[in-house]
């Protein structure tokens, strides 16, 4: 992705340093442009667990590089293999108690704890974990590469029928660059249908309460150039209702091997929509978020409570600066659930880095067989 002109990850590592890796810190965006250097496994966690850093992709490959950073700091006085190990499994719970919701991010830490795993000594464990981080993140970039490949065929179709109309289109929360190593999940298809010249135009929920919708995804779509407009969460029945509204992609942080969806709050509510409108809904995703565990979704997907705080106050820029306003009465009580679950009934398919199925348990071990025998 492009920013001012400029190429880049939402995260990597230092040039001239890979003991320092960094982030955009997307507290402070649209108004800012921040990086944020990460040097040790409580910068890593805060960053996941404050949302410097956020989305299913991106909270993953922090995690990876969250390890590497472990891997340095137990090397320093960790006297043995075995004391390092346990020192990494422990920064491996630390890091996986930040968000609960997110899969990528205990597969992450799963895969470098399997990685150094398999090396003797301290150094070649450090090498293995560089090496897996990078992996992860590159792997992440190339999965949303090929979800916007595999998906934009679903808007190349809309397009045709609408004989060259813009093809509307709307998404929930950031689902985009900036929630995944580059292109993004529901934003990839966006992103590759605009680059060949497709029209296209998107209605980008506020999300609230951070709203990662009106900060994040309006602005990563304006540094592109795709035409966009910001609504209030509440307007997008409305706009299916009158037609105006051709097909929703939302990402997920979690989706179960038989379709379930886990994915910012207030996605259950559009899905709803978009069934009762019969608007096809669709989920992109790589294939780290799916939980090959798990059967029922809305029974067993942990769902995260974050503070009162983001509920009771907003962030903007007043006379040039990025400040807090309180929005309801001081003394009220607020609740923050931070996702839902849409059952699978309610999707329509699901855009992954193989090719796009039915939410259904069939289609989905049908493009990964491999799968199977975890679910036999």
């Amino acid at each position: 992705m492009n920013v001012h002109g400029k190429h880049y990850r939402t995260i990597w590592v230092k040039k001239d340093d890979d003991k320092v890796v960094q982030v955009i810190d997307q507290r402070f965006l649209p108004h800012e442009f921040v990086i944020e250097d990460l040097t040790t496994t409580e910068d890593a966690a805060r960053a996941i667990k404050e949302m410097h850093i956020r989305g299913a992709g991106l909270v993953g490959a922090t995690a990876g590089f969250g390890m590497y950073l472990a891997a340095l700091e137990a090397a320093k006085d960790a006297p043995t293999p075995e004391v390092f190990d346990e020192r990494m499994v422990q920064a491996g719970e630390k890091l996986k108690a930040t968000r609960p919701t997110a899969v990528n991010l205990e597969w992450a830490v799963h895969r470098q704890l399997d990685a150094m795993a398999q090396v003797p000594s301290v150094d070649g464990k450090i090498a293995a974990a560089f090496e897996t981080a990078k992996a992860i993140a590159d792997e992440d970039a190339e999965a949303c590469r090929n979800i916007g490949l595999h998906g934009v065929s679903l808007i190349e179709e809309i397009s045709k029928k609408k004989h060259g109309e813009p093809v509307n289109i709307l998404t929930h929360c950031n689902a985009g660059w900036l929630a995944f190593v580059d292109y993004g999940s529901a934003t990839a298809p966006i992103y590759e249908a605009h680059n060949r010249g497709i029209p296209v135009h998107v209605w980008v929920d506020e999300t609230r309460p951070r709203n990662q919708g009106a900060r994040l995804t309006a602005w990563e779509l304006g540094q592109h150039g795709v035409p966009h407009t910001v609504i209030a969460d509440n307007v997008g029945g409305h706009l299916m209702q009158h037609g105006l509204v051709d097909i929703v992609i939302v990402g997920t942080d979690r989706t179960t091997y038989t379709g379930d969806v886990a994915n910012k709050i207030g996605t259950y509510l559009k899905a709803l929509a978009a069934y009762d409108n019969g608007i096809p809904f669709y989920v992109a995703l790589p294939s780290s978020s799916f939980d090959w565990k798990i059967r029922d979704g809305v029974q067993e997907i942990p769902i995260e409570e974050r503070g009162e705080e983001e509920v009771k106050y907003i962030q903007g820029l007043h006379e040039g600066k990025i400040v807090k306003v309180l929005l309801t009465p001081k003394d009220s009580p607020a609740t923050n659930f931070g996702f839902d679950v849409t059952p699978r009934k309610y999707v329509t398919g699901l855009i992954t880095e193989r090719g796009i199925c039915e939410a259904s348990e069939e289609s989905i071990l049908a493009l990964f067989p491999e799968k199977r025998s975890q679910n036999a």
